[in-house]
């Protein structure tokens, strides 16, 4: 039997479908970001200074990184776990894939 201050399945499942609209959309703004600075760099090709393209991607790591541990971390503790978990993957995969455009 489920405790009476668990939120309903209905509840969660709503909450992790705006929750994965509002990840997505910051995941392509920081992809987009990221590219729009690598493409900024391609002019400037002294190589003195550190691209801005690299350090887009880690603002957007650290971003993603920080914002999957703390809104997953937070809901799993409140007890929501569906939303937990698809914050804690979502924006970890959204962290992997610009760490890859940075690398590459």
């Amino acid at each position: 039997m489920r405790r009476a201050n668990e939120p309903s399945t209905g509840r969660q499942i709503g909450v992790s479908l705006a929750l994965l609209v509002i990840d997505l959309m910051l995941i392509a703004w920081s992809v987009y970001g990221v590219g729009i600075a690598g493409w900024a760099d391609s002019y400037e090709s002294d190589g003195v200074v550190p691209s801005s393209a690299s350090q887009a991607a880690s603002q957007a790591m650290w971003l993603l990184g920080g914002g999957a541990v703390l809104t997953g971390g937070g809901l799993l503790a409140l007890g929501w776990r569906l939303p937990g978990i698809v914050q804690l993957v979502v924006l970890g995969s959204g962290t992997v894939l610009v760490s890859s455009l940075a690398a590459g």
